[in-house]
């Protein structure tokens, strides 16, 4: 998996080389703005971009506004936002429009690298890879028409949020896979969402309430 690294820490950014290398990770190039994040996926084309936030020069949203640049001129490149500011405002910057291929994670919650790396591959691979918290505070701000939505339902759009398959829900909800596309069918039409692919369909349900939040 090739990757470019943009965080403005030297400390912290030399630690992901470090670590992402030891896994087998190839690390093309690191950056400490913006800009320099821009320039690196122009030239290399990586598998997976992992973009810190708050970066130069005012340390506000320069790295939610490149990662959604990224996601506009490189579709192809998959972007983890890695940040310790949980915004479920930026979050829905970040997945507007085709989510795929993207995530957002906080670096305090990240116990283990062997669990970052897999969000990057599942990223990498297309999928969606969300920090629970995240997703907790997108569906706390949710309005209708997740207002329809049981309980149930909303775990299980929670944990479809967080990138979790049919099988992996029904292990986590101890229900079988069968209740667990029921609900999500359900989840599907409360959301009006139309009948497409599968997988299209779970991106948009998450999309739905993401989107309500965005500014």
């Amino acid at each position: 998996m090739r990757l470019v690294i943009a965080e403005d820490s030297v400390i912290l950014r030399e630690g992901m080389v470090e670590l992402l290398t030891a896994r087998g990770c190839e690390v093309l190039a690191t950056a400490g703005d913006a800009d320099e994040l821009l320039a690196a996926v122009a030239e290399h084309t990586p598998d997976v971009a992992v973009v810190d936030i708050r970066m130069p020069p005012t340390h506000t949203d320069e790295g939610i506004r490149a990662a959604v640049q990224l996601r506009t001129d490189h579709p192809g490149v998959g972007v983890l936002v890695f940040s310790q500011h949980a915004e479920p405002s930026w979050a829905a910057r970040l997945l507007a429009g085709e989510a795929s291929g993207v995530g957002y994670l906080l670096k305090e919650r990240v116990a283990a690298t062997a669990d970052f790396v897999e969000a990057l591959r599942r990223v990498a691979a297309g999928g969606v890879a969300l920090d629970p918290e995240i997703v907790r505070r997108m569906l706390n701000n949710g309005t209708s028409p997740l207002e329809r939505l049981t309980p149930r339902e909303r775990e299980v759009l929670d944990l479809m949020a967080q990138g979790h398959s049919n099988r992996s829900i029904a292990g986590l909800l101890c229900i079988s896979e069968r209740s667990v596309e029921k609900h999500a069918a359900s989840v599907f039409g409360k959301l009006d969402l139309p009948m497409t692919d599968a997988d299209n369909r779970r991106v948009k349900a998450v999309l739905a309430y993401l989107q309500e939040v965005r500014p």
